[in-house]
């Protein structure tokens, strides 16, 4: 496994802060020296230090322990999105515009061909999602109401509710949507 620097993290998260050694080792009740040669990865910290530590800067201690994201963890390139559906069916296809689904929030595009359903029955999902019309005119039923929205429209869907996408058009039609928690 690589090396955590949970040391670096620390520091990263106090000077984000714009909180000094003294100020953390103050609220903490640790000694700045200590804090200091935690920051330089010196000295490994005890779980009970870095849960006084977490609490203070208000960072989950998981944080601590988490490898950092590279670039390529962070990006999605056009060509390498990863897509749920077959455009040979003509299926509603989605593609994850986000690198993967363990943040905090979903974020994909959803792409009806002419004269389809998102679904057969109503979905729901455990999370807000919040859709935003990108080409094309579509129908939405969002709790037995029906609503219709063009390019540029966007509309916000409570947790639990039950909604479905049609598209009657004779056009193709994106919808950008994200939703928080990730329920793909």
């Amino acid at each position: 496994m690589d090396e955590l620097e949970i040391g670096k993290k620390v520091r990263n998260y106090r000077t984000a802060q714009k909180m000094t050694i003294r100020e953390l080792a103050e609220a903490t009740g640790l000694t700045a020296s200590m804090l200091s040669q935690i920051e330089r990865d010196l000295v490994n910290p005890s779980i009970n230090t870095l849960k006084l530590i977490s609490k203070v800067l208000g960072v989950p201690i998981f944080r601590f322990f988490k490898e950092d994201m590279a670039a390529r963890d962070m990006i999605v390139r056009r060509d390498m999105r990863k897509t749920i559906g077959r455009p040979e069916h003509k299926d509603v296809m989605y593609d994850l515009l986000t690198p993967d689904t363990s943040g905090n929030i979903e974020f994909c595009l959803m792409r009806i061909p002419p004269d389809s359903d998102s679904a057969d029955v109503s979905q729901t999902h455990s999370g807000e999602e919040v859709a935003y019309v990108d080409e094309g005119d579509v129908e939405i039923t969002v709790a037995g109401e029906c609503y219709e929205l063009h390019a540029g429209d966007s509309i916000r869907i409570p947790q639990f509710t039950e909604h479905s996408w049609k598209n009657r058009t004779s056009q193709m039609v994106k919808v950008i949507f994200a939703i928080s928690p990730p329920s793909f």
